[in-house]
């Protein structure tokens, strides 16, 4: 199964991508939200996981709002299965990553590896 993890940022949208029968997640590089559609037909994604903005108190917030819509849209468009979760702390594990890609791809890596991790 081929999963796609996104990093959603008001600007860019960092991506991930797992081979679940490899298990290993790889940066996918850094997209607008326009192009997300065509790449999730064009690279035969099966799943899509998309980083859920959470308060720290664990509440949904306006930004949380915005990014489920922009999820259920998708979801819509490609026909292919959203699931969101929790990305508090992905910023901070990403930046103790270090080098090589960008801050938005590892916030995606993080995201997707902590949700193959939580649904094996």
């Amino acid at each position: 199964m081929n999963i796609l993890g996104f990093d959603f940022g008001t600007k860019n949208i960092g991506l991930a991508w797992v081979d679940t029968a490899v298990g290993v997640v790889l940066p996918f590089g850094i997209v607008s939200s326009q192009e997300l559609s065509g790449l999730v037909r064009e690279e035969k994604v099966d799943r899509v996981v998309i980083g859920l903005p959470l308060g720290l108190d664990g509440k949904e917030n306006a930004n949380t709002t915005r990014v489920r819509k922009f999820g259920e849209g998708l979801k819509q468009e490609t026909g292919v299965p959203v699931e969101f979760y929790d990305e508090r702390f992905s910023s901070q594990a990403a930046d103790a990553m270090g080098e090589g890609v960008s801050r938005d791809e590892k916030s995606a890596m993080v995201i997707l590896q902590d949700y193959l991790v939580k649904n094996k």
